[in-house]
């Protein structure tokens, strides 16, 4: 069963869902996407695993408040915290991808006593120049008042987060084309807002993460272009006794693309 919640939470509202029972897991989503996006494949794999699952809308994507005006990742890092405490203050398993990864390592970070194992997929604790450039292109285009056409936005989609493997897959990158054309949306200000989140303390947080005391696992996808893989063995290599797995022909989606894979490797680490 899937309980539908609406919690006032650091002065917004913060939409979430609750399902299945046992030990509390919590899913961060990354820039632009809502917390549904996880129920494709990570939580019924979870929830089967034995844990109670907690997915949620990042404030800037509705129903959650969207904070138009603007917002840190220290925002995003209360907010969970926050979340967590509503549901009963017990320590969580915390798994993020891409920006909710930041989330994730920040949280662990600065609230131990609320995570007690931590996965970063897809993460960084440096932003590159690639990064920063096409942060500052998003917005740029957003303040433009530019609307791509669907098909366009599909494809640029598709190419910057899947793997070369799936997009050789006449079949397989049909369907994603399909899927994504009919489900990316119009920009909003608040998917805006989070675009290029500016970490706490500057662009470098290496240093900072040799304090996590969480059991962590750090993600990369292989062909992640997005998120290189180097970027995300930093963040392992800097995280005390923190485990490493790269995952073969994935892109930034990797979560989605190759689910199996992924969810082995979550379930065997949360357990």
């Amino acid at each position: 069963m899937t309980r539908m919640s609406l919690a006032k939470i650091n002065g917004i509202e913060i939409n979430y869902e609750v399902a299945g029972s046992g030990p509390l897991v919590v899913l961060v989503m990354g820039t632009g996407s809502p917390g549904r996006v996880w129920k494709a494949h990570q939580v019924p794999a979870l929830v089967k695993a034995g844990f109670q699952v907690v997915t949620f809308d990042n404030r800037g994507i509705s129903p959650s408040s969207e904070c138009a005006d603007g917002m840190v990742l220290d925002d995003l890092v209360a907010d969970t915290a926050a979340l967590i405490e509503h549901l009963g203050g017990m320590r969580a398993r915390v798994v993020g991808t891409s920006m909710g990864s930041r989330v994730t390592q920040e949280l662990a970070l600065a609230r131990p006593d609320l995570v007690s194992h931590a996965v970063m997929m897809a993460t960084y604790g440096r932003a590159s120049a690639m990064q920063r450039a096409w942060s500052k292109a998003e917005r740029e285009l957003y303040d433009a008042g530019i609307t791509l056409p669907a098909s366009y936005r599909a494809a640029i989609t598709a190419m910057n987060n899947f793997s070369p493997a799936t997009l050789r897959d006449e079949q397989a990158i049909g369907d994603w084309l399909a899927v994504l054309e009919f489900s990316g949306g119009q920009p909003s200000a608040g998917k805006r807002a989070q675009i290029g989140l500016e970490m706490r303390a500057g662009s470098e947080r290496l240093t900072a993460y040799r304090k996590i005391t969480a059991k962590s696992l750090v993600v990369g996808f292989a062909d992640d272009r997005l998120i290189p893989v180097h970027l995300s063995r930093e963040v392992a290599q800097a995280i005390p006794g923190a485990r490493y797995e790269e995952i073969a022909d994935t892109g930034h989606f990797g979560y989605l693309e190759r689910p199996e894979i992924v969810n082995k490797v979550l379930v065997d680490f949360l357990r």
